[in-house]
């Protein structure tokens, strides 16, 4: 069972070096990664942030950063924030159009 995908971001992220990381890798999620976001007092406040935490969760790597946190997440331009949620429910199965932009790791 493939459990990893590669994606590459339309903008990529670009870090405080000036460098833009637009090449990574997300797995698939397990139902922890939806649920301890819930706990976190940013989703009691602003239930939108349950995004940014899940995704820091699974992805696994972008570029050369050395791990991907909510701040990076955070970071990201709008169109790249908006690719990863469609690239993550299509991995996931959330959507009725599979993984036209899944590449298997």
């Amino acid at each position: 069972m493939q459990t990893e995908f590669e994606f590459t971001l339309p903008k990529g992220y670009l870090d405080e070096d000036g460098n833009t990381h637009c090449k990574g890798v997300m797995r698939l999620s397990r139902a922890i990664d939806e649920i301890v976001p819930l706990r976190d007092p940013r989703v009691k406040s602003n239930p939108a942030y349950a995004t940014v935490i899940i995704l820091s969760r699974v992805i696994t790597t972008l570029g050369a950063l050395d791990e991907v946190t909510p701040v990076v997440i955070e970071g990201l331009f709008a169109c790249d924030l908006s690719y990863l949620q469609k690239f993550y429910r299509q991995i996931n199965e959330l959507e009725s159009d599979i993984a036209e932009l899944a590449v298997p790791v």
